[in-house]
């Protein structure tokens, strides 16, 4: 053999001796990759922020960093959670590590929820890169700031120049980054806007290739009621021909209990017919939102604070006010089933309105007012059946959410609670359908492109955690409890959580939609 050709030889055969470098190897895990249901025993390698191996590894020919043996856990993609309020947390350094989310499993919180979004969006994003961020956050745009910021506020009929504001400031943020819209039609001010003037500004988000997201307009039947509210979805998504996608789906109230079964024969006609309509939903019995928004009317909420104090001096505008509050607390299970859980008063937390009212010797109608006088509360009302929870729950178009207030235990326990209770205990889920409707499919309904999944080049958001372990400890009496049982949390390649504990690393990436 001639010298050249031995040389050559021989550096092809040093070079198959030589062991890739990579940064983490996991091992022996129970695989869900997040697009198929069941599990595999495959052995994942990470370089950087990225998967570089999937499958049946020669680990006789890795050379990793760190190598993670996950006998006996469950290994998934990193959960994505596309309902969080957790902005209002993100723009605080002291609370940007965001641990409520991150020790449920998820990597990616979606912000921007219920119409109510941080504004500019560019402000948002240097808060969060200057501060660093414990999970990676995917921001929405509010149609309620949008009017707010544009001058309209409450008013039911703006003015042109003010429309053509708010869609010049929507444009300016889905050009900095804004994956979609969300609506509060629900709350003040987007209950007072038209469905003519939300499909104006979602044909905007269409041509951005963005997302329309909404707290539909009666979740009950305060106003229009539940059934008109989904059809105003599907109108929306059909005529601005975007994917529509309704926060915190259920059936709230008994007025509106078992409406399930129709709601999804419903929005199951509307996806044949070509509409795009997705939901997320919270595994909890009770809803949680402010005092004022779930009992005070609508129309006396108009005009803000201000002018609900004039209509309750106003002895027959007070007597028309007593009287919707009342039917209110009833649509809401009654006072009993109210509980506050956040309170400018520390002194009526987690107590109900009944016994708020008998202690101070009021009807549950006047103390409603002397409590929203008083300042912010957010109540917990318990009013939900387990059909149309189960129900809802089923549907492949459904997927897992949190709606993290503060002072419901959902904002720290959503995702484990989903897995105990509903797939260990109950099996209304498989734990292979938990993973994908908490994983990829949410990355497919939000377009959020090379996470959501375990496969090579994507991004490496990855979770390990013990499944006779993995639970929520909050709870209603105690909601600020962290999840157990997540051993090792992956964000872009590097750990956020090890063998249980925060590392201190704020790992998230502030994503854009371009």
């Amino acid at each position: 053999m001639k010298p050249v050709v031995s040389l050559l030889v021989l550096f092809v055969f040093l070079q198959s001796c030589k062991k890739k470098s990579v940064d983490i190897l996991i091992i022996n895990g129970k695989v869900y990759d997040g697009i198929n249901v069941n599990a595999t025993a495959n052995d994942i390698a990470i370089i950087g922020d990225q998967i570089a191996e999937f499958g049946n590894i020669d680990t006789t020919k890795i050379e990793a960093k760190r190598i993670i043996d996950a006998s006996g856990m469950i290994v998934s993609p990193g959960f994505i959670d596309p309902h969080t309020h957790a902005d209002r947390e993100l723009v605080k350094k002291e609370e940007s590590h965001n641990k409520p989310f991150l020790y449920q499993g998820i990597t990616t919180v979606i912000t921007g929820n219920d119409g109510e979004s941080v504004y500019p969006i560019s402000k948002f994003r240097t808060l969060c890169e200057t501060n660093g961020i414990g999970t990676n956050v995917v921001p929405l745009t509010g149609h309620g700031t949008l009017r707010d910021v544009s001058g309209i506020g409450t008013l039911e009929t703006p003015s042109e120049e003010q429309i053509t504001k708010m869609k010049a400031l929507l444009i300016q943020e889905l050009e900095n980054g804004a994956f979609g819209m969300s609506t509060g039609l629900f709350y003040s001010p987007g209950s007072f806007s038209s469905t003519e003037e939300v499909i104006e500004l979602s044909k905007i988000v269409k041509s951005f290739n963005g997302i329309y997201d909404s707290h539909i307009r009666d979740e009950s039947s305060y106003t229009v009621g539940l059934e008109k509210a989904i059809d105003e979805v599907i109108e929306i998504g059909k005529r601005a021909q975007l994917p529509v996608h309704i926060s915190h789906i259920k059936c709230l109230g008994s007025d509106v209990w078992m409406l399930s079964d129709s709601l999804i024969s419903k929005i199951k006609k509307a996806q044949s017919e070509g509409v795009n309509i997705t939901a997320n939903q919270y595994p909890y019995r009770a809803s949680a939102t402010g005092l004022k928004s779930a009992l005070i009317p609508k129309w006396a909420q108009s005009g803000g604070m201000d002018s609900l104090k004039y209509r309750l001096n106003q002895p027959v505008l007070r007597k028309k006010v007593l009287d919707g509050i009342t039917k209110n607390i009833k649509r809401r299970g009654g006072g009993a089933s109210l509980v506050m859980i956040k309170a400018y008063d520390d002194s009526l937390l987690f107590k109900n309105l009944s016994d708020i009212a008998t202690s101070y010797n009021l009807s549950e109608s006047e103390m409603t007012v002397k409590l929203v006088l008083g300042g912010f509360i957010r109540i917990a009302s318990f009013n939900m059946t387990t059909h149309d929870i189960h129900n809802f729950m089923k549907q492949e178009w459904v997927v897992t959410g949190s709606d993290g207030n503060t002072g419901h235990p959902r904002k720290y326990g959503s995702f484990p609670k989903k897995f105990r209770e509903f797939v260990k205990e109950k099996q209304i889920l498989s734990l292979g359908q938990f993973i994908v409707n908490s994983t990829s499919k949410t990355a497919e309904i939000f377009n959020i492109l090379n996470r959501g999944s375990i496969k090579v080049k994507n991004k490496a958001d990855i979770i390990i955690f013990d499944p006779e372990r993995f639970t929520d400890k909050a709870t209603f009496d105690n909601p600020f409890v962290l999840s157990e049982g997540l051993k090792y949390s992956i964000i872009n390649g590097k750990l956020s959580l090890e063998k249980g504990k925060f590392t201190n690393q704020l790992n998230g990436k502030f994503l854009t939609r371009n």
